[in-house]
């Protein structure tokens, strides 16, 4: 006989069963992760990285996020197909941690575009999409 699996005993793995044939097979442990001085909390991340933008296609705007894994100079620009620069979303010393701009691509023609993030010595570029 199999048990029930309850929204409680999904919640609260210590749910006593009725009987002993009924141990909960699997226990779910979260653990928060922690901060650079190991206080628990978001912490920062492990390396530099731009996140593919979301939604993508878009139309009009869409965020495109990145994180930093020390203070660094952030240049996060936006390119044609060309090469040409069509906007600069960020150019500055920003501190480690978690960023999500809006990119607002009103001006712009429909097509392909590619968006580069520079921090440090970590250049990286993805793709996007505009259509209208």
């Amino acid at each position: 006989k199999r048990s029930k699996i309850t929204p409680a005993s999904l919640i609260n793995p210590v749910v006593k069963a009725k009987s002993t044939e009924q141990m909960h097979r699997f226990t779910l442990i979260v653990k928060p992760a922690l901060t650079t001085n190991g206080e628990q909390g978001a912490g920062l991340p492990d390396e530099f990285a731009l996140i593919q933008n979301y939604p993508n296609p878009f139309n009009p705007s869409t965020q495109i996020e990145y994180q930093l894994p020390v203070d660094a100079r952030v240049n996060l620009t936006v390119y044609d197909m060309l090469g040409r620069q069509v906007a600069v979303l960020v150019n500055e010393q920003m501190r480690a941690g978690y960023y999500s701009i809006t990119f607002n691509a009103r001006n712009l023609a429909s097509g392909m575009y590619i968006y580069r993030l520079k921090a440090g010595s970590t250049v990286i570029n993805k793709k996007l999409t505009l259509i209208k």
